[in-house]
């Protein structure tokens, strides 16, 4: 399964990235998923169900909140073959959304404040019970990549092995600056809202994949989340696929920088794998330095210090950046990726993340709508330009 020597084809790479629906004049989030779903079926009829042994389509799909849609790609093998199902998903969504008067948006949070409408099904009335507020307040957007393992050893020995870097992808991919109405000091303030969940967080080496499987049986039958799809941690095993699924990132509004944390997620899967081959053992970080980890990129995003993978020392964001380059740097040479994703880190540093260009945004409009509005083009004009 490993492309490090050149053996095998690349890694495919999958990603379910959520998108914010909101009024095209208001700007604020609307409840409009069902109705931008029958459009975008209108506009492209129905998706065909694969062949057995085919990936489904890029196609939109619902999630937790009425105000919210999600694109779902197909495995890709190229980061041109992410980038283009981003804009395909992106477009679909949003020419889906202008035909009934709202926008889709890749935002990490709403800058308006609204009121939230559960999705449509049992399961999600089942959450709200159970969780209520947490629940009800839950309107963030994520961008979660999937990226293949040859089995479940090799996916928890990533998964053990990526842990002390998964900071540096929230930081890169902050774009949550706002929380109803207000800057909240964070720029990444929905890593702040997962952190609700009784299932999210950095996890511990797990060491064998029969130990994974043990705690996730655990979580279970506490009792307290109501199924394995609510196994919230930054990085796991897929239920339905053969991946590991990486969820720490903010749903980014420039498209690049979504393609670049792809990239970045299937060199760390690679270079962790090669790692375990090679009988290297995971770093020694504790589970509470990881939170310490977590919570400064949720604070700072690139715009401060971040904590040292190695040491958990406090030293400037882009040596940070710098150090998880230098680590997955064999694995991006090795798929033609390191110039594309190098490129979009200069851009971060030199442009802002999401969250820096929020700020910017409204320093500058003195209006939240504004901000939204900007976005929603730059979300956009981004998608327009790649299909």
């Amino acid at each position: 399964m490993g492309f490090g020597n050149g053996s095998a084809p690349p890694r495919s790479i999958g990603v379910e990235e959520e998108l914010l629906l909101v009024d095209a004049r208001s700007w604020r989030p609307t409840a409009v998923v069902e109705w931008v779903l029958d459009a975008s079926a209108r506009m492209t009829g129905p998706i065909p169900l694969p062949a057995a042994d085919a990936p489904p389509p890029t196609h939109l799909t619902r999630e937790a909140k009425q105000e919210q849609i999600e694109i779902v790609s197909s495995p890709n093998t190229t980061l041109d073959g992410v980038a283009h199902a981003l804009a395909t998903g992106r477009s679909l969504a949003d020419g889906a959304a202008q035909s009934i008067g709202a926008r889709a948006v890749a935002l990490g949070t709403s800058l308006l404040p609204a009121t939230t409408h559960v999705a449509r099904g049992d399961r999600y009335a089942a959450m709200e019970q159970r969780f209520g507020l947490t629940m009800r307040e839950q309107l963030t957007c994520g961008f979660h990549v999937h990226v293949t393992v040859a089995g479940d050893d090799e996916g928890v020995a990533a998964l053990d092995r990526m842990r002390p870097w998964l900071p540096a992808l929230l930081a890169l991919s902050s774009n949550s600056p706002i929380w109803k109405g207000r800057d909240s000091g964070y720029a990444s303030y929905r890593h702040q809202a997962m952190s609700r969940w009784p299932t999210s967080g950095p996890t511990e080496v797990f060491g064998s994949a029969a130990a994974y499987h043990r705690t996730v049986d655990d979580m279970i039958a506490s009792g307290v989340q109501l199924d394995r799809g609510m196994v919230y941690l930054d990085a796991r095993l897929s239920e339905r696929y053969p991946t590991v699924e990486i969820r720490v990132a903010d749903a980014c509004t420039e498209l690049e920088h979504a393609v670049a944390i792809a990239g970045l997620a299937r060199a760390l899967v690679q270079t962790a794998a090669d790692e375990w081959r090679e009988g290297s053992p995971p770093a020694p970080i504790s589970t509470t330095q990881l939170r310490l980890a977590m919570w400064t990129a949720s604070r700072f995003g690139t715009a401060g210090t971040l904590l040292d993978p190695r040491l958990s020392t406090p030293i400037p964001a882009r040596e940070v950046v710098d150090l998880l380059l230098a680590h997955v740097e064999g694995a991006l040479n090795a798929v033609g990726d390191l110039d594309r994703v190098s490129s979009a880190l200069d851009d971060v540093f030199r442009a802002g993340t999401g969250a820096d260009r929020q700020r910017l945004a409204l320093q500058r409009t003195e209006s939240a709508a504004a901000v939204v509005a900007d976005a929603a083009e730059r979300t956009n004009r981004g998608a327009d330009a790649r299909i």
